[in-house]
C-alpha cells in the first residue's frame, strides 16, 4: 500500500497486513518517521525521536516475521511512551529541565514488556513537568491538541493524546494518577483506559503519587486499547503493588454482546448546575446511553453522593506525595521549575498533616461508595470531563475561591475511579456543534477492580455501533 497511508491504519488493521508481510516493519517506521518529520513540528508531541533505534528494531522485527517468528499483534508495529517511562539508554526527562540528562539504566517493565511483544517504539513523549497536569509547563514547550492546536490536549500525558490523535504513533502510553490518560483521551477523541490499581507494573516509571499512579494505553480504537493493555498488564515482582491476578485475553472479550449487562448512570455528573458539565456534553453522553439500551444493556440511574468531593480529594493527596518525591530540588534548585510548577509543589508543601490524613479517610469513603455501587451493575458510565478541550493559557491564575472551586469540580469527574483504584475508560462520543471547528466529547465507562475485560467489551460494542471513531482530526 501507499506508505504515506500506512499512519491511518489502526493497529489492528497494520498487524494484520505485517502478518501476512504485505507491509514490513521497516515500512512501517520509515511511514511514521515521515509523518513525524513533517507534523511534529506542528503539534510538539515528541521530546525524543529515536530514529535510528526503530530502524534497527524495525530490521530484526522484519527478520523475525520472514523466518516464521512472529509474536503478535504489536511484533513490528510503532508505538510512543510517556517520557517519565525509563528507557535504556534513552533520556527521560519528565517534562523538566531538573532531568534535562538524565538517562536511565534500564528499561521501565513496561517498556521491557512491549519490547516482548515486539513493538518498535519510536520516540518519547511530551507530558506535564513532573505530571502536575498543567500542559504548558513541560521544558520542551506545550504539546498541541490536532484538532485545534490553540486548545489543551490534556493533562499531564500530553504528548500521548497528541501523538496518538496526529497520527504520529500506531499506539502510546501514558500515566493516569487523577485522569492523565483519561483528559487527554477525552480532549484529542482517543480510547484512553486506566487499568485497576495493580494490574500495570509501575517499575521503572518516574511516580507523581506512588498510592494512585497506573500505566495504561492511549489509542484510537477500542481494539487498539485492548492490544495494548494485553502487552504490558500483570505481575512483576519488581513492583510489589501489583497483583498475581491472571490476564485474560481482553481482545476476545470484544464480542459485541452486551444484552443483559448492568449499566448505571452516574446522575450527580450529568446535571449541568451541580456539576458544571456542558448541555452538550451531558446530551452527548445521554445519547451514547440510548445506544447502549439498544444494544440490549439494562440501564439505571445510580448515586455517587461524594463524588463531587473527589477532586479535592484528589488533588490534597496528589500534591503532598508528588512533593515528598523530591523535596531537595524545590528547596535548592526552585528556579528551574516552570513557574506554575513552582507554585503548586509550593502550596503542596504547605498542607497540613491533618488535612492529608483527613483526605485519605474520605478517599476510603469515596472508594467504599464506588465499589459498592458496582456491586448492583457492571459498569458505571458519565462524561469523563465537564466539556471539551479548553483554550491554554501561559498561567493559570486563580483569582477567586469560586474559581478555586470550580477547578476542583473539574478533577471530579474522573477522580472518584482514581480513589477507587478501578478501571474506568474514556472514549469519543460526539462533537460540539461548531461546524468546522467541532471538538471531540467524551464518555466515561468504569468497572469492577480487574474487570477491564467488561469495561473494554461495553466500550467496544458502543464504538461499533456509531461513527464516531471513523472521523480524523484536520491535521
Amino acid at each position: 500500500m501507499d506508505r504515506a497511508g500506512i499512519p491511518h491504519l489502526t493497529v489492528t488493521e497494520l498487524a494484520k497486513l505485517i502478518e501476512t508481510k504485505q507491509v514490513s516493519p521497516v515500512e512501517a517506521v520509515e511511514a511514521y518517521l515521515d509523518r513525524i518529520e513533517q507534523v511534529n513540528p506542528v503539534v510538539n508531541a515528541y521530546v525524543t525521536v529515536c530514529a535510528e533505534e526503530a530502524r534497527r528494531d524495525a530490521r530484526q522485527a522484519e527478520e523475525e516475521i520472514q523466518q516464521g517468528h512472529y509474536r503478535g499483534p504489536l511484533h513490528g508495529v510503532p508505538v510512543a511512551i510517556k517520557d517519565q517511562i525509563h528507557t535504556k539508554g534513552i533520556r527521560t526527562t519528565d517534562g523538566s529541565k531538573l532531568r534535562a540528562t538524565f538517562v536511565p539504566e534500564e528499561d521501565a517493565t513496561v517498556m521491557a514488556n512491549l519490547k516482548k511483544a515486539g513493538a518498535i517504539l519510536l520516540g518519547k513523549l511530551n507530558m506535564s513537568e513532573f505530571a502536575l497536569g498543567d500542559p504548558v509547563s513541560s521544558a520542551s514547550g506545550a504539546a498541541r491538541n490536532p484538532w485545534d492546536l490553540e486548545r489543551s490536549p490534556g493533562t499531564s500525558s500530553t504528548g500521548s493524546g497528541a501523538a496518538t490523535a496526529a497520527h504520529l504513533c500506531a499506539t502510546s502510553l501514558g500515566e493516569d494518577t487523577g485522569g492523565s490518560i483519561r483528559g487527554p483521551a477525552a480532549n484529542c477523541g482517543l480510547v484512553g483506559l486506566r487499568p485497576t490499581w495493580g494490574r500495570v507494573s509501575r517499575y521503572g516509571v518516574d511516580g507523581a503519587c506512588w498510592s494512585i499512579d497506573t500505566i495504561g494505553p492511549v489509542a484510537r480504537t477500542v481494539e487498539d486499547c485492548a492490544v495494548t493493555i494485553g502487552a504490558i498488564a500483570g505481575y512483576d515482582p519488581q513492583d510489589p503493588y501489583t497483583r498475581q491476578t491472571p490476564v485474560p485475553d481482553y481482545r476476545q472479550a470484544l464480542t459485541g454482546a452486551i444484552s443483559g449487562l448492568k449499566v448505571g448512570i452516574v446522575k450527580e455528573f450529568l446535571d449541568p448546575d451541580a456539576s458544571g458539565v456542558t448541555v452538550q456534553t451531558r446530551d452527548a453522553v445521554l445519547a451514547a446511553v440510548e445506544v447502549l439500551k439498544g444494544l440490549g444493556a439494562q440501564v439505571k440511574e445510580v448515586s455517587l453522593p461524594l463524588g463531587a468531593k473527589s477532586g479535592v480529594v484528589v488533588r490534597t493527596i496528589t500534591h503532598t506525595e508528588r512533593v515528598s518525591l523530591h523535596p531537595e530540588w524545590l528547596r535548592q534548585r526552585p528556579q528551574e521549575y516552570h513557574h506554575n510548577t513552582r507554585v503548586a509543589f509550593t502550596a503542596g508543601n504547605l498542607i497540613p498533616a491533618q488535612v492529608y490524613y483527613k483526605a485519605q479517610k474520605l478517599r476510603a469513603l469515596i472508594r467504599q461508595e464506588v465499589l459498592q455501587v458496582l456491586n448492583d451493575v457492571d459498569v458505571l458510565v458519565q462524561p469523563t470531563s465537564a466539556g471539551p478541550a479548553e483554550v491554554m493559557t501561559p498561567e493559570r491564575r486563580v483569582e477567586s475561591k469560586e474559581q478555586a472551586k470550580r477547578a476542583l469540580a473539574a478533577g471530579s469527574f474522573r477522580s472518584p475511579y482514581s480513589l477507587a483504584g478501578a478501571p474506568a475508560l474514556s472514549m469519543l462520543c460526539g462533537f460540539t456543534s461548531e461546524g468546522d471547528g467541532a471538538l471531540p466529547l467524551a464518555l466515561q465507562i468504569a468497572g469492577r477492580p480487574f474487570d477491564e475485560a467488561t469495561v473494554l467489551r461495553i466500550a467496544h460494542a458502543y464504538e461499533q455501533a456509531t461513527p464516531w471513531h471513523n472521523r480524523k482530526p484536520p491535521i
